[in-house]
């Protein structure tokens, strides 16, 4: 299970028009959202990443404002794990679970991480805050994911996993951005 300790967010693509042409948009923001509020509640590291923001543009104002007062990390490489300034900060963190969320999923979420997986990272990737903008291609990366020895799981399901009991300080905050 993942661990309060030992896990950090990457919040990966969410950019410009692309970001608008998302299979169910509404749901994905909702629901990165409440995935960056949640991290911050509990403390994580959290890895903002953008795909080459002179051609896509900067990650979405809302979200941006989330991930404040982080930096983007810009990269060229569809993998995180291909940027890096990316792995630097990731192992900066001494953290070696990850949980990713983004777009799209069957190309820079998948390929994140497949190689995250092959360097040694465990991974959860969060269905419902990625997206593809085709369904189609969100159901067959998240089947690929999950081939290649990923988790996948939900804003909810993670953030309570990473809380384990109702009994820590946090509880109430995560329970208000769940329900």
């Amino acid at each position: 299970m993942f661990s309060m300790d030992k896990a950090v967010v990457a919040i990966v693509d969410v950019q410009g028009s692309l970001a608008q042409l998302m299979f169910e948009r509404g749901r994905l923001f909702a629901n990165l959202a409440r995935l960056v509020k949640g991290g911050k509640v509990l403390g994580l590291p959290v890895l903002w990443i953008e795909q080459n923001p002179r051609h896509l543009g900067p990650t979405l104002p809302e979200l941006a404002e989330l991930l404040a007062p982080a930096q983007p990390i810009a990269k060229i490489s569809f993998s995180c794990c291909g940027c890096t300034a990316f792995m630097d900060a990731l192992r900066a963190t001494g953290r070696k679970q990850v949980i990713v969320a983004g777009i799209e999923t069957h190309v820079c979420i998948y390929q994140t991480a497949r190689e995250l997986i092959e360097l040694g990272f465990e991974v959860e990737v969060v269905g419902d805050a990625t997206s593809s903008r085709a369904a189609e291609n969100h159901a067959l990366g998240l089947d690929r994911i999950r081939q290649c020895g990923a988790g996948v799981t939900t804003v909810e399901t993670i953030l309570l996993e990473l809380l384990r009991t109702s009994e820590v300080p946090q509880f109430k905050d995560i329970l208000r951005l769940i329900k």
